[in-house]
């Protein structure tokens, strides 16, 4: 993969508007596949790493990327919650703060 790194779809206009020329390309089906997964670690990470009051900001990004990545897998925004809920409603969610240790 070459360097550079996926950025929003925005990005190019807002360095033109200061001033500078972008260089980009397109990403094929497959490079932009992994280039989100690779987004998404980078996301994750710069959430992990974010104090308390950048922490919403960062998983904002964060939901970004797991939005782009349903759409490349097929699946839309309703879709993806409707899964969600479904398996809240099965399994639960993590609401309650629950640590399993095992089984006696």
């Amino acid at each position: 993969m070459s360097d550079g790194k996926l950025v929003r779809d925005r990005i190019p206009d807002l360095i033109r508007a200061n001033g500078e020329d972008p260089i980009t390309y397109v990403a094929a089906p497959a490079e932009y596949r992994q280039r989100l997964r690779d987004k998404l670690l980078e996301e994750v990470d710069e959430f992990l790493t974010a104090d308390s009051s950048a922490a919403i900001e960062e998983l904002a990004d964060v939901l970004e990327v797991v939005y782009a990545l349903a759409a490349d897998l097929g699946t839309d925004h309703p879709t993806l919650e409707q899964l969600r809920q479904s398996k809240a409603a099965e399994k639960g969610a993590f609401t309650n703060r629950l640590v399993w240790l095992g089984c006696r």
